[in-house]
């Protein structure tokens, strides 16, 4: 009986695997088919003639080169600064009392439930006066605010995590409480903080909405997103550019997995031991 389950419960894993891997595969093999194979009225799940002429279309174009740094740097800026921000708040609304902790908490959760297209164009008008449109700032603020609260919120239960009695022990061998939060509490909670940083960082990376929103008329300030429009017409949309783009756009993400891959299963599971 268990080894029946247990094939079941792998034939159901594969089955799953398989449905979530489907469309990687079909973005991947469109961007190295021929044109014609793409607009054929009988789409087949393999070619016979790959072809790079949809990356060469997209490495031409002529600020790609920008659009992917401005990307990685708004990317970057946001999983870093967004880390930092939410392991100091995780830790204080976990390790100290104050006036209004619960509340706090709960306008956390709160923000969570927000759609963001319901805020963008109060964030629009917002962004306008504080000069900021048209600028990489527009992008990374925004990302920074939706992220925080679910990082907090998962930060706060590796800090808790973490006995009190070993903040006490290292207080009483004279460790100061920063040197105790950043070379003590930090390490302990890095797997949650890897955790958060990915989907930051997947939010941030894959952002057309306010892209398309924020970004008007300085096209040097556009991201990776905003330059899969370049291929996208209305009447002649360039398929084979816009899936290789796509593809290519894929792979800082899975570079980003491959190098946090052993801390964020530990994360994920939430298991900090003491």
């Amino acid at each position: 009986m268990t080894r029946s389950r247990r094939w079941l419960s792998d034939a159901a894993a594969l089955l799953v695997a398989v449905v979530v891997a489907f469309p990687l595969y079909w973005m991947v093999l469109s961007a190295f088919k021929p044109a014609g194979e793409i607009e054929s009225s009988e789409p087949r799940p393999w070619t016979l003639t790959p072809s790079l002429d949809s990356f060469r279309r997209v490495f031409g174009q002529q600020e790609f080169g920008r659009y992917f740094l401005n990307s990685l740097v708004v990317a970057c800026v946001v999983v870093i600064v967004s880390g930092v921000i939410a392991f100091l708040a995780a830790t204080a609304v976990t390790r100290f009392r104050f006036r209004f902790r619960t509340t706090l908490l709960i306008m956390f959760l709160v923000a969570q439930m927000v759609p963001v297209e319901a805020l963008t164009i109060p964030l629009f008008f917002l962004m306008r006066d504080f000069g900021q449109l048209n600028t990489l700032g527009s992008l990374i603020l925004p990302h920074i605010a939706f992220s925080l609260p679910f990082a907090i919120w998962m930060l706060r239960g590796f800090v808790k995590a973490v006995p009190e009695a070993l903040e006490e022990a290292a207080y009483l061998d004279g460790a100061s409480r920063t040197r105790f939060l950043w070379q003590i509490l930090f390490p302990l909670v890095l797997p949650g903080l890897v955790a958060t940083s990915v989907f930051s960082f997947i939010s941030a990376w894959n952002d057309f909405l306010f892209a398309k929103s924020f970004i008007i008329s300085d096209t040097s300030q556009s991201t990776l997103p905003m330059a899969l429009l370049v291929f996208y017409k209305p009447d002649d949309p360039d398929w084979g550019g816009v899936m290789a783009g796509s593809t290519v756009m894929t792979i800082p993400v899975l570079v980003f997995f491959v190098l946090v891959q052993r801390r964020l299963v530990s994360g994920l599971g939430g298991a900090v031991k003491d």
